[in-house]
């Protein structure tokens, strides 16, 4: 179970904090920052609260990197279209070019 039930955040110490951070980021969210428990804590430990912060803001610069942008625009659905229509053709030509005679007849 975790050690966190246990931990008196009336008298933890700014360096016991930075020990229980990545287990407070796991638990929730990513906002510890809007953690009842912290806020009185946050408070008498600006440097620990910035810290919070930087952090809370790398984690959600780090999600929104990996959030789908949404489908992509019909201009770009037509230029995969033509690019595989041109290559297609292009295809077809070289073919038809290296086949003296078109192609055998199958019977």
């Amino acid at each position: 179970m975790s050690e966190l039930g246990r931990i008196n955040f009336d008298t933890l110490k700014p360096e016991e904090f930075e020990n229980i951070l990545p287990e407070l980021f796991s638990r929730g969210d990513g906002k510890v920052s809007h953690d009842p428990e912290l806020k009185d804590f946050l408070a008498r430990n600006p440097d620990c609260a910035a810290l919070v912060n930087d952090l809370e803001t790398i984690a959600e610069t780090a999600r929104s990197l990996f959030a789908p942008s949404g489908d992509p625009s019909d201009k770009v659905w037509s230029n995969i279209q033509n690019k595989l229509r041109e290559e297609s053709e292009h295809d077809a030509a070289k073919v038809s070019r290296e086949l003296p005679n078109g192609l055998p007849d199958v019977d």
